[in-house]
């Protein structure tokens, strides 16, 4: 990879505009959760180390290029100095007088955060102008935000451009994840991919068959490969109209060598609740009025069995319906195998997506992958084979 990391730039005496993703929930003007922060601590900790100073960009919920009061990032003050242990200053706008006053006011050993990107309408629409007034605030620019980098924002990419650029530890590890995960993975390889449809995953899908050895496929995005092979799936949810969308990513996997692991028995309900009645079948035995909520036993046998033959996995999406016991059973059983993996170090597992963080919470079973990405869309994008470029800016820089 081409892109510099912190120990390659000399940030002593300078001011660092560091892009952070610290778009965090707040209720009554607090902040409920403050993961994405304390994800971001080693690198600015790192910066004023290194005798760097700290000046924080950052967007915060969708302003659509307005000024909306209940989206400033003021009231994450308390919650940065709480996870940095230095002083935060804030300055109401990220460019312009406020803020080259807060910057030039800058003292080493403390943090300056700056309004909201998304209060100017340059910032989404990248640009230059903006990004040259950020940029001439700062003498290094840093990118810790991942989750922002499948964005071509002035903010995470214009910047980019302008000064001495490199990644921050948050955006260092995810890079390098992804990298050993897909770049240069170690094989065989298994994905598991799941969730509700094919439709949104096409592009994903028809990646993943030309670079890993095991492509497993669960929830409802099963449903409609199952109707593909002229299974009869009941009353489950399936993207009907995308039969022969799945045919044709059957056909590239078969071209391409790799093997496409659908359920071979099913957990069926007539009702989507918690504690429902529920039967196991096989996999072409859904009755007329139930659907499939989940993968069976022998499915998560077959799962697992892939599992311990494989070095690399890289998860996206839950097998069933995760949310509600007992269509929770195949998710957490497959989970629960590839944390044991990982731990005896047998495996290595990235896994990212919303719902997939939250399945694997749930199951117990993230602590102990390798590598879990919060990213959402850039992490999917990554997994589409797509440049990304917040990061590509980066490259371009050595």
């Amino acid at each position: 990879m081409a892109w510099k990391t912190l120990d390659e730039v000399d940030l002593d005496g300078k001011v660092v505009l560091v892009r952070v993703d610290i778009n965090v929930p707040v209720e009554n003007g607090k902040v409920t959760d403050a993961t994405r922060i304390e994800k971001i601590v080693p690198t600015v900790q790192d910066i004023m180390s290194k005798g760097g100073k700290p000046v924080l960009l950052a967007h915060f919920g969708r302003p659509k290029g307005q000024v909306v009061p209940e989206m400033s990032l003021e009231p994450l003050v308390p919650a940065l100095e709480k996870a940095f242990g230095f002083p935060v200053k804030f300055a109401k706008d990220c460019v312009g007088g406020p803020a080259k006053e807060a910057v030039g006011a800058l003292q080493k050993g403390e943090v300056l955060l700056l309004e909201n990107t998304r209060f100017h309408a340059g910032e989404e629409k990248n640009d230059p102008m903006l990004a040259a007034e950020m940029g001439a605030l700062g003498e290094v620019y840093v990118n810790d935000a991942f989750s922002a980098a499948h964005r071509a924002h002035a903010s995470t990419e214009g910047i980019a451009k302008i000064l001495p650029a490199a990644a921050g530890r948050l955006m260092e590890a995810e890079l390098k994840a992804l990298e050993a995960a897909l770049g240069d993975p170690e094989r065989p390889v298994t994905a598991v991919v799941g969730g509700a449809k094919v439709s949104t995953k096409l592009d994903l899908l028809g990646n993943l068959v030309a670079k890993v050895d095991h492509l497993i496929i669960g929830g409802g995005m099963a449903n409609t490969f199952l109707v593909a092979q002229g299974i009869d799936v009941g009353k489950s949810l399936a993207e009907r109209d995308m039969a022969d969308t799945a045919k044709e990513i059957m056909e590239k996997a078969k071209d391409a060598g790799c093997k496409i692991h659908l359920p071979v028995d099913v957990v069926v309900a007539r009702e989507f609740k918690a504690g429902a009645e529920n039967e196991t079948v096989a996999n072409d035995a859904c009755p007329a009025d139930a659907m499939i909520l989940d993968a069976g036993p022998k499915s998560v046998e077959e799962i697992t069995k892939v599992f311990e033959n494989s070095r690399t996995l890289i998860w996206n999406g839950p097998l069933g319906a995760f949310e509600i016991a007992p269509f929770d059973a195949a998710t957490n059983a497959a989970a629960a195998k590839a944390a044991e993996l990982t731990r005896e170090e047998k495996l290595i597992s990235v896994a990212g997506g919303g719902d997939t963080v939250a399945a694997l919470n749930k199951a117990d079973a993230a602590k102990d992958f390798s590598y879990i990405s919060t990213a959402g869309g850039a992490f999917l994008e990554w997994m589409e084979g797509k440049v990304l470029p917040g990061v590509a800016a980066l490259d371009q820089q050595s």
